[in-house]
């Protein structure tokens, strides 16, 4: 199964970190994929979720393509990123998203289907017989 950090967050949720560059190599030296947060803002880009926060370098993300699962956050990200080989999604409130690798990704809240990444999957108790993967704030309660 694939374990996926959300934006950082190992063992609960901790927003004076979460998206922050030191965080997301932190969850990636421990062993997790992580999904960050990404805006494409005046021809550079930034990890934050609820806005731009944190001001990053292309090199950031192609150092550590092989881990990461890039929520685009606005339509300029999504657009720089989705032909490029970075594993990338957006989404709003959809239930299920593509990535452009093919992957489902489940809306928080959202029973995961066959061979979909469950999102935050602790919210309502998601069976996770069908997923292939588990992105949370408490990616270590699935070890």
């Amino acid at each position: 199964m694939i374990l996926i950090s959300h934006r950082g967050n190992l063992n609960g949720p901790n927003p004076e970190r979460e998206n922050s560059p030191e965080y997301i190599d932190e969850a990636i030296e421990a062993g997790y994929d992580v999904e960050i947060d990404i805006w494409y803002v005046g021809e550079e880009l930034f990890l934050g979720h609820d806005k731009p926060q944190y001001r990053i370098p292309h090199k950031f993300i192609l150092t550590r393509k092989p881990n990461l699962w890039v929520h685009c956050k606005n339509l300029a990200a999504l657009t720089l990123l989705v032909n490029s080989d970075i594993h990338c999604f957006w989404h709003q409130e959809d239930d299920v998203t593509l990535t452009n690798e093919g992957v489902i990704w489940a809306y928080p809240g959202k029973q995961p289907i066959k061979h979909s990444i469950a999102v935050m999957p602790e919210i309502n108790n998601d069976d996770l017989f069908v997923c292939m993967g588990v992105c949370s704030d408490y990616v270590v309660n699935y070890i």
